[in-house]
């Protein structure tokens, strides 16, 4: 049974963000990277899979820049056996990251039975990737899954909808699913992983290897920039009983004319 889990690397959540001079970016040469916090899910599940069927092998693959491999060592001390790294631009595309890991896949010579992904990355928020990438290898998908279960070659999941809704899916596998919060809680790295996670094989490619070229782009970015700074809060003094009711009134007509919130 071969099991691939599409992880992404993002900056860690108190890294402070700087955009490019030229706006078409984010500065990256001082960022702590992680992993994915819902690809976290998608690996924990993986493994699962695996510890039912020890026969199964637990492939992560990754397109992004090879100067930190931080969440194919992660993945891999965790419990996955080797690794894909695609390297690529930091910045590209939903569209095109789909099908270089499409291409990765088709490159392991290994066919797919299971392909886990999170539901989102905690960056740029598309949610696109694991449908697009399910369209391309012609596959059913299910996203934000916090429920599985696998008998035989039919996968079970919930899914989770607005209002606190399950849905429930019965689909055949080989299929993709993206993990959502609550699927399961991702077991944390001991240092015997740490250390044989060093020794497991880390193949790379590049977007060449994998059939991707700039014209496969269908979306670039431009124009990053910080958001304005909050403006300083404002203090009303409601001590004095006689003014109250005037301060009262000025608060209620700040909230409705500049907060908008009434």
């Amino acid at each position: 049974m071969n099991i691939f889990v599409c992880v992404k690397q993002v900056p860690d959540t108190e890294t402070k963000i700087t955009p490019t001079s030229d706006g078409s970016f984010i500065e990256t040469a001082s960022i702590k990277w992680i992993m994915n916090p819902y690809d976290e899910f998608a690996v924990e599940q993986a493994l699962l899979v695996k510890q039912a069927n020890p026969a199964a092998n637990v492939t992560v693959v990754r397109v992004g820049s090879t100067k930190d491999t931080e969440a194919l060592r992660t993945a891999m001390a965790m419990g996955a056996d080797d690794a894909i790294l695609v390297e690529a631009p930091d910045n590209l595309d939903s569209y095109s990251i789909a099908k270089a890991l499409k291409g990765a896949i088709g490159k392991s010579g290994k066919t797919p039975d299971l392909i886990l992904t999170g539901k989102q990355a905690i960056d740029d928020d598309a949610l696109q990737v694991p449908q697009i990438l399910a369209e391309m290898l012609k596959l059913p998908s299910v996203s934000v899954i916090v429920g599985f279960e696998l008998q035989g070659n039919t996968a079970k999941v919930k899914r989770e909808v607005e209002g606190g809704a399950l849905e429930v899916y019965e689909l055949a596998t080989p299929c993709v699913l993206a993990a959502n919060k609550g699927l399961n809680t991702p077991r944390y790295a001991s240092l015997p992983g740490i250390m044989k996670a060093k020794k497991k094989p880390l193949t790379q490619l590049s977007l060449a290897d994998v059939g991707v070229s700039d014209a496969d782009r269908r979306v670039k970015y431009s124009g990053f920039k910080l958001p304005p700074e909050k403006p300083p809060g404002k203090k009303f003094d409601a001590t004095d009983a006689a003014k109250q009711r005037e301060v009262v009134a000025q608060v209620v007509g700040l909230l409705r004319t500049e907060a908008k919130v009434i």
